[in-house]
């Protein structure tokens, strides 16, 4: 399924609607859709590496005004869609901590949770629902995410093809690795935090 997944992507990055599509999927997933844009992103870039600074782009854009979606879901309605964004990941503790933390450590929370698997939408929802400054998580938002996709559409840029190769012949390899990273990240928030 997820071979086929990615031979559609990298078909579909050729299609004039391909950028859009993974700008939704970039703007949900930052605040409910469980599924990150790296999904399409990187065989997006090595379909097409002469674009992967606009890609990069329009997926830090979109996944910051998703983030802003997410805060307000936080914001306005924690005790109706947020928190049942939340028990329908069942991070209910984990998101406890989380506004918790805010107080203390809401810049670092939001720099270093973006960078990693651990779901973005729990950072967002936590940062609204708890009031954070709105400013700080704008920019904040902007740094980690841009950073993250840049790095990766960067990296996919200078060494395209020998990544894309290794993809190809290891994907089975790759695809178990990015299931652990991305179900791990669920796991850490639910038992580590």
């Amino acid at each position: 399924m997820l071979r086929r997944l990615y031979d559609w992507v990298i078909r579909l990055a050729g299609h004039p609607k391909a950028v859009p599509a993974m700008g939704v999927v970039s703007f949900a997933e930052s605040s409910f859709f469980p599924i990150p844009p790296d999904v399409m992103l990187i065989p997006m870039v090595l379909a097409n590496r002469s674009k992967a600074f606009t890609i990069a782009t329009v997926c830090t854009v979109t996944s910051v005004l998703g983030g802003l979606f997410g805060y307000a879901i936080g914001y306005y309605f924690f005790e109706t869609i947020g928190a049942w964004v939340v028990h329908a990941y069942h991070l209910e503790a984990g998101m406890e901590k989380f506004r918790q933390g805010f107080d203390e450590y809401g810049t670092w929370i939001i720099l270093i949770k973006g960078l990693t698997p651990i779901p973005y939408k729990l950072v967002t929802i936590a940062s609204g629902a708890a009031h954070f400054d709105l400013f700080t998580f704008v920019w904040a938002s902007i740094v980690t995410r841009g950073a993250r996709f840049f790095i990766v559409a960067a990296l996919l840029w200078k060494y395209g093809e020998p990544i894309r190769s290794f993809i190809e012949e290891r994907f089975t390899l790759v695809s178990w690795a990015f299931l652990i990273a991305l179900v791990g990240g669920f796991v850490a928030v639910r038992y580590l935090f």
